[in-house]
């Protein structure tokens, strides 16, 4: 029978769930430089595929970083900071280079707009509140939020590579980008409402 008062022990820097937030954070640069090789024009399908693989990678720890982290009964102050911040950082890489590339453009760039502030306003809530000792827990919505943007960077870093394979690969992506920019509007909403009753509350 577990103990309800056993509390998880603190993970060192390098415990495995902290390791495999480092590698995403990592893969960032990696698929900045898929891009600088297609741009220079060395084997563009291969570098699509390396960059799309490199995604799919960095997508599969952002789940794996978590479920280790509960099952072994892991919490790390580190690995709490840290792995929303991996998170933001590969949707925003993705989205600026998709939109240097030309993949996300006219009012698509809207949808990349939309994801973009909201990650930026709630990281900026979430600072604030946390001087107030308040935490603003992540809901059922904000993971499917996540899953979609990452569904849909996968098929627009694929493009011309993936069109070649699926036919609608980016449009199916820019498709999926919208509705996770619908889903990542709402989420933000939630979020902002919870936030302002506690600088109500506060004022």
């Amino acid at each position: 029978m577990e103990n309800p008062d056993k509390k998880p022990r603190q993970a060192g820097p390098w415990s495995i769930p902290n390791l495999l937030t480092y590698a995403r954070i990592l893969v960032v640069p990696l698929v900045v430089l898929c891009f600088d090789l297609e741009e220079r024009g060395k084997s563009t399908d291969a570098a699509r595929w390396w960059a799309l693989g490199l995604f799919a990678f960095a997508s599969v720890t952002d789940f794996f970083d978590g479920y280790l982290a509960r099952i072994w009964e892991q919490t790390s102050s580190l690995g709490k900071m840290l792995d929303p911040i991996a998170d933001k950082l590969l949707v925003a890489a993705c989205l600026l280079l998709l939109a240097a590339d030309g993949a996300i453009a006219g009012w698509s760039i809207w949808a990349a707009v939309v994801i973009l502030s909201r990650e930026i306003l709630v990281s900026g809530l979430r600072e604030y509140l946390a001087d107030l000792k308040v935490s603003l827990p992540v809901t059922q919505l904000a993971k499917w939020k996540t899953t979609l943007q990452m569904v849909s960077l996968g098929f627009l870093l694929a493009g011309p590579a993936g069109d070649k394979v699926f036919p609608y690969c980016t449009d199916t992506g820019l498709v999926l980008l919208w509705i996770a920019a619908i889903v990542t509007l709402i989420t933000g909403w939630d979020y902002f409402r919870a936030g302002l009753k506690h600088m109500i509350e506060e004022d």
